[in-house]
């Protein structure tokens, strides 16, 4: 089968950066499933109407997925899709038909059932590690279970030419007995020496140093060259490049920091007063801010020759400009992410934010699509029993008490369809 025929189904789709990367690798998208309103008028804008679903995937029959998207079941070569699971949280339980964990459940329970060729499945880091890796083997377990040859990866996608610290974790299955593995990196830190033959790291300005000055409609032409991948023709607008405004307070804030400082770092009169309450809970109690949900909001100046921190929903609200005293623009978040300039995003200033923040980077799903449909034979399903090929779960030597615990638990478990 040639690579164009490759079907695919796109769930939890969002604004479509996973399509997006799908197609530009030449899948076809047969069917893109979201519940978001606004995701979903982006998705249609930018990559047609006629395969998108706007639809709660938590009360659907898998059959009817397969029947919408107008594939014979021995059609579906992939299903690709990142379940959001609230049961991550420090109040999840580890009980799989917790509500909070539907729609990693229901992800499972299309996949086991349809039984495409392949599959993709993205998630957060905590994907691994909350409650003691107890989503991860209740999932993994499944898939083995459907005759599924099962390899997991802590991406960090910076090692692949995204211009963002960005860590996921991609779950990826196949029937076809594949010992896959993920492709090989192609970029390091360039502060750091490499005996490989790698590139050096893409940074942010590599990334959004050709646009034009941001305006306060949003809408500029440029005509310079730059980072060629993600730019559109010289001499048409590029949206969604408007200056946030901001009070005098932050205004000041922003003045005063440094290349890589943050809120932490301003004179104790400009800090943000939640700073101030953690740290004080932390040496009352002595818990980590981490275990706490993170630190609180907080400006952050990027560096300039580095790729950016990682694009978030709240980064257009918090990532400072590593050169300019403003914050970054909508549509250079968009770039970081990979999105090409000819991309419109459909909402509010807040909801854009979160569809650029939520997408799979379309630069990277492309990456791995490609490698996936290099490799593949596309040939008649193999039944068989599953197989768990392992996890890439960190990039350094050590493994953190927690890590190793669920790695542990996760062989145990697992033991049965290995051998």
């Amino acid at each position: 089968m040639s690579l164009t025929t490759i079907n695919g189904l796109s769930l939890f789709s969002g604004c479509g950066g996973c399509s997006l990367g799908l197609k530009q690798a030449g899948f076809a998208v047969k069917l893109a499933a979201d519940i978001d309103a606004d995701s979903c008028e982006t998705y249609a804008v930018n990559l047609g109407r006629e395969s998108l679903w706007r639809v709660d995937l938590s009360h659907l029959r898998p059959e009817e997925l397969l029947g919408r998207s107008g594939l014979n079941p021995w059609e579906l070569d992939i299903i690709v899709g990142g379940p959001p699971c609230q049961g991550f949280s420090s109040a999840g339980s580890k009980d799989w038909a917790d509500p909070r964990n539907s729609l990693l459940k229901k992800f499972v329970e299309i996949v086991t059932s349809l039984q495409p060729t392949w599959f993709i499945m993205e998630n957060v880091e905590g994907f691994l590690t909350a409650k003691d890796g107890f989503f991860t083997i209740e999932a993994i377990a499944r898939f083995l279970e459907a005759g599924y040859w099962v390899k997991a990866k802590k991406v960090y996608m910076e090692q692949y030419g995204l211009p963002q610290k960005r860590k996921r974790v991609f779950v990826v299955g196949n029937l076809e007995q594949c010992q896959f593995e993920f492709p090989p990196i192609t970029y390091h830190n360039s502060n750091q020496l490499s005996l490989l033959d790698l590139h050096p790291q893409r940074s942010i300005l590599d990334a959004i140093g050709d646009l034009p000055a941001a305006s306060e409609s949003g809408i500029v032409v440029y005509d310079r060259s730059g980072y060629n991948p993600l730019r559109r023709q010289d001499g048409k607008p590029v949206l969604h490049h408007q200056l946030k405004q901001v009070n005098s307070l932050t205004q000041e804030r922003i003045n005063l920091l440094a290349p890589g400082a943050t809120m932490k770092d301003l004179p104790k009169h400009l800090q943000h007063a939640s700073f101030n309450r953690r740290a004080t809970r932390r040496v009352m109690d002595g818990t980590p801010t981490e275990k706490r949900g993170g630190a609180p909001n907080g400006l952050k100046r990027l560096l300039a020759k580095e790729p950016s921190l990682t694009i978030t929903s709240a980064s257009p609200r918090e990532f400072v400009h590593p050169i300019e005293n403003r914050l970054l623009t909508l549509r250079e978040c968009a770039r970081l992410q990979s999105f090409p300039d000819w991309y419109e995003f459909q909402g509010s200033w807040s909801s854009i934010s979160t569809q650029i923040g939520n997408a799979i980077p379309p630069m990277f799903m492309n990456l791995l699509a490609t490698y996936i449909g290099a490799i593949a034979t596309w040939e008649a399903k193999i039944n068989s029993p599953g197989r768990w090929l392992g996890i890439d779960a960190t990039k350094s030597r050590g493994k953190s008490p927690k890590l190793a615990k669920m790695l542990a638990e996760l062989d145990r478990q697992t033991y049965n369809y290995v051998r």
